[in-house]
């Protein structure tokens, strides 16, 4: 068997135990076999900035960056906030994709899972994530797509979802998602 295909996973809210963050380990341990998905935090990135990405630009940026350039893919997993992605998101994915000419999402297969504790679980702020990845180069997974609503009842202690429909859109998003980033890195 081929070696797993590595996945970072962005968690788009800096709380401990947002939704989000459970989310994004619920899905980690639904994944197959075939992936190896692991958190990389944007929480410590400074905003930002190019002037101060010259020689030696900042330790947070040069490590974020040298964290995503391996992957063979994205999944994005993120809150709504004022119908757009969280601004601790917006700046990764801007400390990411710059100096120019040397961004670490071009051409990597990307998802995005969108979370709210609301009814219509984030999908203004999943559908204007997917704007950044037509500029970022990133293709991204079409089909199925993953608005969870009404998250604060998902998760017990543990962080594993109960609800049993959510569960198993999960687990078939994975394997989707597994079989999105094989076929590009196999292109």
């Amino acid at each position: 068997m081929a070696s797993p295909r590595s996945v970072a996973v962005i968690v788009g809210s800096l709380r401990k135990d947002s939704l989000n963050r459970k989310m994004a380990r619920a899905a980690i341990a639904l994944a197959p076999a075939t992936l190896s998905a692991r958190i990389v935090e944007i929480g410590e990135l400074p905003h930002y900035n190019a002037d101060l990405d010259g020689d030696a630009p900042p330790a947070a940026w040069v490590a974020f960056r040298d964290a995503i350039s391996p992957c063979n893919g994205v999944l994005f997993v993120t809150p709504e906030f004022n119908r757009s992605v969280p601004g601790a998101l917006k700046n990764s994915i801007d400390v990411g994709s710059r100096p120019y000419g040397k961004s670490v999402w071009s051409g990597k297969p990307c998802s995005v899972i969108s979370v709210s504790p609301g009814p219509i679980g984030a999908f203004g702020a999943n559908h204007h994530l997917r704007q950044s990845f037509v500029f970022l180069d990133m293709p991204a997974m079409q089909q199925p797509e993953a608005y969870i609503g009404n998250a604060g009842k998902l998760f017990d202690d543990s962080g594993a979802i109960t609800e049993e429909r959510t569960r198993a859109l999960i687990t078939t998003f994975m394997a989707t998602f597994a079989a999105w980033v094989e076929r590009h890195a196999a292109a």
